[in-house]
């Protein structure tokens, strides 16, 4: 078995990872984080629609893996679907009520042990990101944007009350992760590495209150497409009596409470022939929310808008990174209050999201209506953007962006 301690780690940076404590845990001393409720330089960088991507260096050390792990895979790249399949080996690191992590390991990829008395158990304190590796057809490995993935979870445990992870730490983390597990990404073209990051309270409590212990596990799977059409549209069911989200809840992080509660409307509305549910606001029900999974985007000429983020929407990273690249395409963008009527009008909808990255909408049922859109939902937007998207994050085109990051 290989272990990588983070201070190994931290020997293959350009500096080191020097940390500065708070109340919830260690952050980076190269960025003004804050563990409080977020103000001022936090604040406008998770806010920002741009910034200059941090500078972290992709020459982290290889893993020694064995022969026997080395073996060849039986997997059929060309049916690979979204699904989990179990890889070589997964991240693990603790902290405790000290608020500071230890130095992190690579384990085989396994069972966790628990307390029946564990905060994610028994209260849900728990979240999780989800990002991806891509190979390319030179046979390298990119990451898109892992440090949107970092500043999320950091946002996501302040709302919970649990010690956030830094970001250098995040990323060498995810680094050394795909690396061991090099050999299940797929070939270029055929899907990608999907990285499930991990926050939760580990330590037993009985009455409610924070965790004495929290762990931070990364594992990784081999998937293809989410929805099984693919490209090919999908069709959604707009939900009139069940919520996703209502103002001040925690909508707008990436809690494991908030996937659970969809189960039900989703289960129901694929026994009807439906995708997935497009969820309304809370309060008029009257408003697009998102999807169980991924946001929504409504395109009308030049025009495209998208539900703008008030704390029941995820702020979803590929949601992000369509806004800013339709924008220098040469689309107007508008984050607002979209009214669910507009979808009568719309020229295409379709969803963005990690897992699904851009799925075009076919078909809408909203109320007695089924909104049918063009070219079974295939439109030219949608189409523009998802080659515009995944040539970048599959290495086929430049990266004006900057948002992919090299192993």
């Amino acid at each position: 078995m290989a272990l990588l301690s983070m201070n190994q780690l931290a020997g293959h940076l350009n500096t080191d990872i020097p940390s500065r404590k708070c109340s919830l845990g260690v952050f980076s001393s190269d960025h003004v984080l804050h563990c409080k409720p977020f103000h001022g330089p936090l604040r406008s960088l998770l806010n920002a629609t741009t910034h200059t991507p941090l500078s972290v260096r992709a020459d982290t050390p290889s893993v020694a893996v064995s022969n026997e792990v080395r073996s060849s895979l039986d997997i059929d790249w060309d049916n690979l679907g979204f699904g989990y399949h179990k890889t070589d080996f997964m991240y693990v690191s603790k902290c405790g009520s000290d608020g500071k992590w230890d130095e992190g390991e690579l384990q085989p990829f396994g069972a966790l042990q628990l307390s029946p008395s564990a905060g994610i158990l028994n209260y849900g304190q728990g979240i999780f990101e989800g990002m991806k590796a891509y190979r390319t057809e030179d046979d390298r490995i990119l990451l898109f944007r892992p440090e949107e993935n970092a500043l999320r979870m950091i946002s996501g445990a302040d709302r919970l009350c649990m010690p956030t992870v830094p970001v250098n730490m995040f990323i060498q983390a995810v680094k050394q992760t795909v690396l061991s597990n090099e050999r299940w990404i797929p070939p270029s073209g055929k899907g990608s590495l999907y990285i499930r990051p991990l926050l939760i309270g580990s330590g037993a409590v009985l009455g409610l209150a924070p965790a004495p212990e929290y762990t931070f596990v990364i594992f990784v799977a081999p998937v293809g497409n989410y929805f099984k059409e693919g490209l090919a549209p999908i069709h959604l069911k707009v939900e009139n009596t069940y919520h996703r989200a209502a103002p001040g809840g925690t909508g707008g992080v990436k809690t494991v409470g908030n996937y659970a509660s969809v189960l039900k409307t989703q289960l129901s509305a694929k026994k009807s022939g439906f995708s997935d549910v497009l969820y309304l606001d809370a309060v008029e029900s009257k408003y697009l929310e998102e999807v169980s999974s991924c946001n929504i985007f409504l395109v009308k000429g030049k025009k495209i808008a998208t539900p703008h983020l008030k704390g029941t929407i995820l702020p979803g990273i590929t949601r992000k990174s369509i806004i800013e690249l339709a924008q220098t395409l040469g689309y107007e963008v508008e984050e607002r209050a979209v009214c669910v009527d507009e979808l009568r009008d719309a020229d295409e909808v379709f969803c963005t999201g990690t897992a699904v990255v851009i799925s075009p909408v076919g078909s809408i049922m909203l109320h007695e209506d089924r909104l049918e859109y063009a070219n079974e939902g295939l439109g030219k937007v949608s189409k523009e953007l998802y080659s515009a998207l995944t040539s970048i994050q599959m290495g086929q085109s430049a990266d004006i962006m900057k948002w992919t990051v090299e192993i």
